[in-house]
């Protein structure tokens, strides 16, 4: 059986996601510079590079392992996203408005968790699937230590 609903509210939810990542970076400009950064920060490229990556395979996952999932197995992937979102999302709003390091630090490690329980979900109906959802779920841990550290030095 085609689960279309979940798709299309996954698909939706990875492309507000996509508009609303940066929708709060550009708040107060300069203060972002004036960080101090960790010594093992990579480079501004490759946050071009990774996110536009993870937000396509979170479409792919979508588009085809979502769509031919359960239609149970497949809300509750999409339940788990919503979550996962709304916490990067919230990340971002408290690290960049309020600058509230250690909340958006918080937030950021709840969205790493429930990603990494994305894969899990998602692997148990289509494993492909998860090892897609994998370099997604690496890289908002990086970005949690990251966050973490953020918080620390500043």
């Amino acid at each position: 059986m085609t689960a279309w609903a979940p798709t299309l509210a996954w698909c939706a939810l990875v492309v507000v996601f996509a508009a609303l990542s940066n929708a709060w970076n550009g708040h107060e400009p300069g203060w972002y510079a004036s960080l101090a950064r960790p010594s093992f920060q990579p480079p501004d490229v490759v946050f071009g590079v990774m996110w536009p990556l993870n937000f396509l395979l979170l479409l792919v996952v979508g588009l085809t392992a979502v769509r031919t999932a359960p239609t149970g197995a497949a809300w509750a992937a999409t339940g788990v996203l919503a979550v996962s979102v709304a916490l990067a999302l919230g990340w971002a709003w408290l690290f960049y408005v309020p600058h509230s390091l250690g909340p958006a630090a918080v937030s950021l490690a709840g969205a790493a968790l429930l990603t990494w329980v994305l894969v899990v979900v998602v692997a148990r109906f289509e494993p492909w699937g998860g090892v897609l959802l994998a370099p997604y779920a690496l890289w908002l841990s990086v970005a949690t230590v990251l966050s973490v550290s953020y918080a620390r030095l500043n």
